[in-house]
């Protein structure tokens, strides 16, 4: 039981939370779509105590040590989520609500390893699909500044030329769905195949069979160690395969648009929930976005 002199981490909803850099996806209306869904829901997030104000160290450590607890949403600094982390929640909480294998009564759900790591490799590449839709649209975003400056980064420790990393970028943004789903597959193939291996020189030879891939040098960008990890401790036992994972990883795989998949999957159904409980007029607001193309 937690001592009552100790802080306690406080939680907020959506609604109570201050959302920056949200203009810079006014042309993205999945990104409204997925932000309703969060907000509907009453997603619950945590907000750091006053002893703990400012501390982006300590939020950090909390995030990638308990990042699928169960027991809310990210921990933040204060009032503030950037839109992406909203997008990036609100695919952690479609992936948890499809995937989630039921358990014995009277246990806590426990996701298998390939339910966490795919959750995660959705959630994630969802991030380049908002650079490739932002990129020529949002040139003030925050999110695609601090982005693409660490996708630089990163590219550049694994070898890639500052002219090759010019070519991913126009490579996103010339087809975001495709990028999205190029990144999704790196990622699941990677911390499937880290998974199973029990030494450093296993998971070396693991990753150098991935440096062929188109999107290989961001791989690191990514805290595959803690992805990993976490699923190790976590997860449920690895006796037997999660043979509906690898079902849908197989659909993606086989679709020409595995976003617009999921969007109508996942995204669509949670809406059609959420509009059948309120009033008529009560409904999503249509966005066009910049390519003239309007969508919900």
């Amino acid at each position: 039981m937690r001592n009552a002199a100790e802080p306690a981490l406080e939680t907020r909803t959506l609604d109570e939370l201050v959302i920056d850099d949200e203009a810079s996806f006014g042309h993205v209306a999945l990104y409204a779509d997925l932000k309703e869904i969060v907000r509907s829901d009453a997603y619950l997030f945590r907000v750091l105590p006053a002893t703990s104000a400012g501390r982006w160290d300590r939020a950090l450590l909390l995030n990638l040590t308990f990042w699928a607890s169960g027991e809310g949403g990210d921990v933040l600094v204060d009032d503030h989520i950037a839109a992406d982390v909203v997008a990036h929640v609100a695919w952690h909480h479609l992936a948890a609500r499809a995937l989630t294998v039921p358990s014995p009564p009277g246990t806590a759900p426990r996701a298998t390893a390939e339910a966490l790591f795919l959750g995660e490799a959705i959630a994630s590449a969802f991030d380049v699909y908002l650079v490739g839709r932002l990129l020529g649209h949002s040139p003030r975003s925050t999110f695609l500044r601090t982005q693409v400056s660490a996708m630089a980064e990163t590219a550049a420790a694994a070898g890639l030329a500052a002219t090759g990393f010019e070519k991913l970028l126009e490579r996103i943004s010339g087809d975001p769905e495709r990028s999205f789903e190029e990144l999704r597959q790196l990622l699941f193939d990677a911390t499937g195949a880290l998974l199973g291996c029990a030494t450093a020189g296993e998971a070396l030879a693991a990753l150098t069979r991935l440096d062929g891939h188109a999107f290989a040098s961001l791989l690191h960008r990514h805290e595959l160690s803690n992805w990993v990890l976490y699923a190790r401790a976590y997860a449920r036992p690895a006796s037997d395969p999660d043979q509906a994972v690898r079902d849908l990883d197989r659909v993606l795989r086989n679709e020409d648009d595995a976003l617009a998949w999921l969007v109508k999957e996942w995204v669509e159904p949670a809406a059609a929930r959420r509009l059948s409980v309120k009033a008529p007029t009560d409904s999503v607001v249509t966005i066009q976005d910049a390519d003239g193309i309007r969508r919900r």
